[in-house]
């Protein structure tokens, strides 16, 4: 059985916890797989934490932040499962997937990947004896890399654009 599976048996999922970020790409990509228009919201994130400042990586918040502190987030239903989760898992394939899903349980920063923090992850059921979420899941550092460079590139487009006043124009959300 799929480790995801596995510990979507056990627990809530990280599909089920953690609020996601989503740039203009991510939606792009989202809506040009799905057909669907009704995925994504501005809003503030539901763990205050996620508006902290972060020493290891001040740019982040500059990027994702709105000034009225609310980001581009995926919808998430009643129960707090995202949107694309289905029975068996995500419902996007890999390409369509938001740049931090694919790069989860990667952590990293503007610079470079920084480790791994399965946050959400039972590990100590998934890997009695030790190991790495990353491992166990068969993701590549070099793949998670590119992901990482994308997301900050998109990152960094969507606040140029933001800061033209294009942002919300190019690809608007239903709660903007």
């Amino acid at each position: 059985m799929h480790p995801c599976a596995r510990c979507a048996a056990a627990q809530r999922t990280c599909c089920q916890r953690a609020d996601v970020l989503v740039t203009n790409a991510d939606v792009a990509r989202i809506r040009a797989a799905t057909g669907r228009e009704d995925f994504v919201e501005t809003r503030r994130p539901a763990d205050p934490s996620y508006l902290e400042d972060d020493p290891s990586d001040p740019e982040w918040n500059v990027l994702v932040n709105r000034p009225d502190g609310t980001r581009r987030l995926l919808v998430r239903l009643a129960g707090g499962d995202c949107t694309f989760l289905g029975p068996m898992g995500c419902t996007l394939g890999e390409e369509a997937r938001p740049n931090v899903c694919r790069l989860y349980p990667f952590t990293y920063d503007a610079r470079t990947l920084t480790g791994e923090v399965p946050e959400y992850c039972p590990t100590a059921m998934l890997l009695p004896d030790g190991g790495r979420m990353t491992r166990l899941l068969d993701m590549s550092p070099t793949k998670a890399e590119r992901w990482r460079a994308r997301l900050y590139d998109e990152l960094r487009a969507d606040r140029s654009a933001s800061d033209g006043a294009a942002s919300d124009q190019v690809i608007p959300c239903a709660s903007d």
